[in-house]
């Protein structure tokens, strides 16, 4: 499944793209994998991870992407996904942090007395 005159596969061509002209997907402590790329549909699925997850520009990165990508005539569609930080930790509704804590009390614990008692520190 190539669609360049010198057989190299279109996941491969996007893959070496994003190296060369994105760094600053790795710059930044980010990373990026082709996970879908089909010429006979023009298909591109790109996944950022990394530093990209839950990074405040990741949306300006990942539109440069789908700018350039979107030009090249094999590709009709475009995807690139950016996994939310939240999804790690069990999303919003996991009860506690990956330290243990409740999150249900704004993470202090528990709140049910005034008196620390003598456990406390």
């Amino acid at each position: 499944m190539t669609d360049s005159d010198d057989g190299t596969p279109l996941k491969e061509r996007v893959e070496t793209w994003l190296a060369r002209e994105m760094p600053i997907i790795q710059m930044h402590g980010g990373t990026s994998a082709v996970r879908k790329a089909d010429p006979e549909t023009g298909e591109v699925v790109v996944e950022l991870g990394g530093g990209c997850k839950g990074c405040s520009v990741s949306d300006v990165t990942t539109g440069n992407i789908e700018a350039e990508l979107i030009q090249w005539p094999e590709i009709d569609d475009v995807t690139i996904r950016v996994p939310d930080a939240r999804e790690s930790l069990g999303g919003p509704d996991q009860a506690e942090s990956i330290m243990g804590i409740d999150r249900t009390e704004g993470g202090r614990g528990d709140w049910g007395s005034s008196n620390p008692g003598k456990d406390h520190l």
